[in-house]
């Protein structure tokens, strides 16, 4: 078996142009198709369709790119429990990737823009998925009311907490938002390390290379166990946890505001 955390050699030509073709053709056919889908089956109780429906999706993605997914998963994880889930983001990719292979069923937090795509967009939030403006920090609340309810539901939350896609083997920065849903809602932490997605498809760039993404959902992390005094000790700890599969230089420690 290929070891995902040594260096490969790079794919040949002539598969980056294939999986570029195929797997920028199935983001935008199949997506229109699959997002029809979950649209349709949205109204059933749960959302458990429209999330085996998202299931379909990224995995069409994956396999039309060409793209190869390894798993790591703590055994500490209970298979129907809600968490808050944390990772790193480097890549496009690093989305199906975790709706392929997260744990039960999974909502995430992502950027307004993405829900003004056209049919694409209304998938989302028929699907449960969360609008987060990061333009306009007074709908955060708005935002962290659609979360609970979510866990409420008994789905698992997700959020990049480095807010964008890193350019580098650097952690960057977190923000405070999924360790205070976490806090708040007293649901363990579910550190998740991504790596091999930024050689797959880097940011600003169309070209797809084959390749293995490797992808390790790590031991929960109590946050009542550190409490709001020892809250810069949970994101610490977060970071180590999530750096440590990724592959990643753990960088500067902290929040932004």
């Amino acid at each position: 078996m290929t070891d995902p955390f040594q260096p490969v050699p790079a794919p040949r030509p002539w598969l980056t142009a294939l999986a570029t073709l195929t797997g920028n053709l199935f983001l935008v056919v199949g997506s229109a198709i699959l997002a029809i889908v979950t649209i349709l089956v949205s109204w059933i109780p749960r959302g458990v369709w429209a999330f085996a429906v998202m299931r379909i999706w990224a995995n069409g993605v994956l396999a039309a790119s060409l793209v190869r997914v390894e798993v790591h998963c703590s055994p500490e994880l209970e298979p129907g429990k809600s968490y808050v889930f944390l990772a790193n983001h480097q890549s496009l990719f690093d989305i199906p990737v975790l709706l392929a292979t997260s744990p039960g069923q999974l909502r995430m937090m992502a950027k307004r823009t993405l829900f003004l795509i056209p049919i694409f967009g209304w998938a989302l939030k028929a699907g449960g998925f969360i609008s987060v403006d990061r333009a306009d920090r007074s709908t955060a609340t708005q935002s962290f009311s659609l979360a609970f309810a979510r866990l409420r539901e008994g789905t698992s939350v997700l959020l990049f907490p480095e807010g964008t896609r890193s350019l580098d083997d650097t952690l960057l920065p977190f923000q405070r938002g999924g360790f205070l849903l976490a806090m708040k809602s007293g649901l363990p932490i579910v550190p998740v390390g991504i790596r091999g997605s930024r050689a797959v498809q880097r940011r600003g760039s169309f070209a797809i290379h084959p390749g293995t993404i490797a992808v390790t959902y790590g031991a929960p992390i109590d946050p009542a166990a550190y409490g709001v005094r020892r809250k810069r000790e949970l994101i610490a700890e977060v970071r180590r946890s999530i750096a440590g599969p990724a592959g990643l230089r753990v960088g500067e420690e902290g929040e932004d505001a």
